[in-house]
C-alpha cells in the first residue's frame, strides 16, 4: 500500500502543446545564467495557488544540486542498492498497460545502465531477459526518503522552498527513472497538486481537465489506494469501445531538463519518456480539502474490497495493484471510514449552524499520492484556498498570473483529437449522473448505443458494477451525504 487512508493515524502523504524549439532553448540559456530568479518564493506560492491549468516554470532551478542527478550520478550514490523496476512492452495497443500487466525485476542502476547501452549478458542482471528493442523499464514512484535513507545529505539537493514551501526537500519528494517509452497510465491524483522537476531526458505529458472525467471512462480496477485510472489508452484510443473520448480536451507538453511542471488538482495525466533515459523528481503539495478526499477514498476501498473479495472469479493479481500489500478486511476498511470522517468533522469549517459546508460537492473524491508529512499543512491552507474548484470551467483564468518567458501555460492541443480521424462530439459539461453512467457503463458491447434497447441481454461483470458504484460522482455524493448526516448529530 503506497499510503494509508487516514489523516488521524499519520500525516498525509500527499500529467496548443508546448514543444521546445531551438530559438526558445537559446533564450532560456541566457536567462538561466542570470543570478536572480524570475519569481521569489512568495510570488510562486501565490501563482501556484491561483493557477487553474497546468503550467511550466522556467529558470527557477538553475542552482539546484539535484540537476546533477543523472543516472550515472545516482548509480554512484546508491552504490549497488537494488531498485524495483517495472518492465513493459513497447508494442502499441489500444489497451492501457496497467501496472498489473507488467513484469517486475530487482536491479541496480549499474545493471540498468548496462542494459541501456545494449548489454544483455550477466552484467545486465535480470534485465538480460528483456530485449531493449521490445521492452521498456521504469523505476517509478521511489520515495527519496526511503531510497536514500543512508544518504540523508542528498535531501538538501531539492529546494522546494524556492516555490514557496519552506522546509520541503528530498524527504518530501519521489524519484522516477525510466528508459525510452516507459510510461505511467492515464490517471487522476486526488490528494493535493503536483510539482515535477525534469532532471535528465524529456518526458511528454498528456493532461486532461477534471471536467473531462466522463470522457475518460474512469475505473478503480486495477485498485490502488488513491489512484483512479482511465480505461482509455489516450495516445492510441479505441474509439469504438470508448466513443465519448472524442469529447476530451488534451493539453500536451514536452518537459525538458531544468523545467518544473505544475499539475493542478484533479487533472488527469499520462506521462511517457521520450529519450533513452529520463530522470524526474516530484512533490505532491497538500490541499485544504484533502480530508474530504480521504473520506471518499475510504468509501471506495470498502466497496471494492467487499465486492472483489466475494467474487469467485476474481484473481487478486489482476485487480489489486502491485503497490498494495494485501486486501484489507471489512472491519479495517470501516475503521478507515470512521477515522476519515472524524478528521473532517474536527475541522471547524466543515460543520456550521446551517449544516455542513458543501465544498466536497463536485470534488470527485479521487485520491492517489500522500506525501511524507512536513508539518506545514496549516501554513499552506491559506494559500491553497485560492486553488480553483475543479467544477469551475477552465476558461476562467486569473488575469494576474504572469505568463511569459518564465511561466508558460500548457494550452489545449486541439489537433490531438483530430489526428485520430474522427470529429469531436458536442460537449455537455453539465451531463447528469444518470446519463453519464448509461453512456459509460451500459453493457460493454462495442455496438451498444449507450441506452438499453432490449435487442441483446446485458452481461454485467463485477468490474462493470464497481465502475458504477465507485464512479467519482457517486463517491462524491456518498461523501457529502455521510458528512451531512454526522454534522447534524
Amino acid at each position: 500500500m503506497r499510503s494509508l487512508l487516514t489523516a488521524t493515524d499519520h500525516p498525509s502523504v500527499a500529467k496548443e502543446g508546448l514543444d521546445i524549439r531551438a530559438s526558445e532553448l537559446e533564450g532560456r540559456e541566457v536567462i538561466m545564467s542570470q543570478a536572480s530568479k524570475p519569481f521569489n518564493p512568495e510570488e510562486v506560492r501565490v501563482i501556484v495557488a491561483s493557477l487553474q491549468q497546468p503550467a511550466v516554470f522556467l529558470n527557477m532551478v538553475s542552482d539546484w544540486p539535484a540537476l546533477k542527478w543523472n543516472v550515472e550520478y545516482l548509480s554512484h550514490v546508491l552504490n549497488g542498492k537494488p531498485l524495483k523496476f517495472r518492465i513493459g512492452e513497447r508494442n502499441m495497443t489500444k489497451v492501457p498497460q496497467f501496472e498489473t500487466h507488467c513484469e517486475y525485476v530487482q536491479a541496480t542502476l549499474q545493471e540498468f545502465l548496462v542494459w541501456l547501452h545494449g548489454g544483455s549478458d550477466v552484467s545486465a542482471g535480470l534485465f538480460a531477459a528483456f530485449p531493449r528493442s521490445r521492452y521498456w523499464a521504469y523505476a517509478d514512484y521511489k520515495y527519496i526518503a526511503m531510497t536514500f535513507e543512508e544518504k540523508a545529505e542528498v535531501f538538501q539537493d531539492i529546494i522546494w522552498s524556492d516555490f514557496g514551501f519552506p522546509g520541503r526537500d528530498g524527504r518530501d519528494s519521489t524519484l522516477w527513472i525510466g528508459s525510452e517509452a516507459a510510461n505511467t497510465p492515464c490517471h487522476l491524483d486526488s490528494y493535493g497538486c503536483n510539482l515535477v522537476l525534469q532532471v535528465q531526458g524529456r518526458k511528454r505529458w498528456h493532461l486532461f481537465p477534471p471536467e473531462d472525467t466522463s470522457f475518460l471512462y474512469p475505473s478503480r480496477i486495477p485498485y490502488e489506494e488513491s489512484s483512479i485510472f482511465s480505461s482509455v489508452n489516450v495516445v492510441n484510443p479505441d474509439l469504438e469501445r470508448f466513443p465519448r473520448f472524442r469529447g476530451a480536451r488534451p493539453h500536451v507538453v514536452t518537459l525538458h531538463p531544468g523545467e518544473v511542471l505544475f499539475v493542478p488538482k484533479h487533472w488527469w495525466h499520462y506521462v511517457e519518456s521520450l529519450d533513452p533515459v529520463t530522470v524526474s523528481i516530484n512533490s505532491w503539495i497538500e490541499l485544504d480539502d484533502d480530508d474530504e478526499a480521504r473520506v471518499g477514498e475510504a468509501l471506495t476501498r470498502t466497496v471494492v474490497c467487499a465486492l472483489k473479495s466475494v467474487d469467485p472469479r476474481a484473481d487478486i493479481a489482476s485487480w489489486l495493484n502491485t503497490t498494495e500489500a494485501a486486501v484489507t478486511s471489512h472491519e479495517t476498511n470501516l475503521h478507515y471510514v470512521n477515522l476519515a470522517v472524524q478528521a473532517c468533522l474536527d475541522k471547524p469549517k466543515i460543520c456550521s449552524a446551517k449544516g455542513r459546508n458543501t465544498s466536497a460537492r463536485g470534488s470527485s473524491a479521487f485520491s492517489r499520492k500522500r506525501k511524507c508529512g512536513s508539518g506545514e499543512e496549516a501554513e499552506h491552507s491559506a494559500a491553497t484556498d485560492a486553488v480553483r474548484n475543479p467544477a469551475e470551467p477552465i476558461s476562467t483564468l486569473t488575469p494576474s498570473i504572469p505568463f511569459g518567458p518564465n511561466l508558460v501555460s500548457v494550452a489545449r492541443e486541439a489537433a490531438a483529437v483530430a489526428q485520430h480521424g474522427v470529429p469531436s462530439v458536442p460537449r455537455d459539461d453539465n451531463i447528469s449522473l444518470t446519463n453519464n453512467l448509461e453512456a459509460n457503463y451500459c453493457c460493454g458491447r462495442k455496438d451498444c448505443n449507450s441506452k438499453p434497447t432490449g435487442v441483446h441481454r446485458a452481461v454485467i461483470s463485477t468490474d462493470e458494477l464497481l465502475n458504477c458504484l465507485v464512479h467519482p460522482d457517486v463517491i462524491s455524493l456518498m461523501t457529502e451525504i455521510l458528512l451531512d448526516r454526522h454534522c447534524s448529530h
